[in-house]
């Protein structure tokens, strides 16, 4: 049994597979999925699982180089947004970068994997860029 907090199997795999530079995207329950990206679907209901929740699991397992965020997720400030803060103030996701929601999607055809939230906020995406731990 593994003793970090991930134990999806899916996630473990993706994660372990990652490379520098590997783009991994947790999203909303709305989030568009690019054809031919693969979707590790979570969502159960509405707001189950979180956004928030998914993204600190990962965290404890994923190295994080940068991450980028739509610039309508400033805007709009749905609740995830002060920890997305307090996570970057403490240096967990590395340097932000913004961009519309528009060039966003496009990003998301980068992707190795797109992990679908039950997350209901509008713009309560995130892409991860992996990083290395040397």
């Amino acid at each position: 049994m593994k003793k970090t907090p991930l134990l999806n199997i899916a996630l473990s795999r993706l994660i372990a597979s990652l490379g520098h530079g590997d783009v991994v995207v947790i999203g909303d329950a709305g989030l568009p999925v690019p054809p031919g990206v693969e979707l590790i679907d979570l969502a159960l209901t509405h707001g189950v699982p979180d956004f928030l929740s998914t993204l600190k699991v990962l965290l404890s397992e994923m190295q994080v180089e940068r991450h980028v965020l739509a610039e309508e997720m400033l805007l709009k400030q749905p609740t995830p947004l002060v920890e997305l803060e307090a996570l970057t103030a403490r240096a967990e996701l590395g340097q932000r970068q913004l961009m519309s929601h528009e060039d966003f999607k496009a990003l998301c055809r980068q992707a190795r994997a797109v992990i679908r939230t039950g997350e209901c906020q509008p713009y309560c995406n995130i892409a991860l860029i992996a990083g290395v731990t040397f």
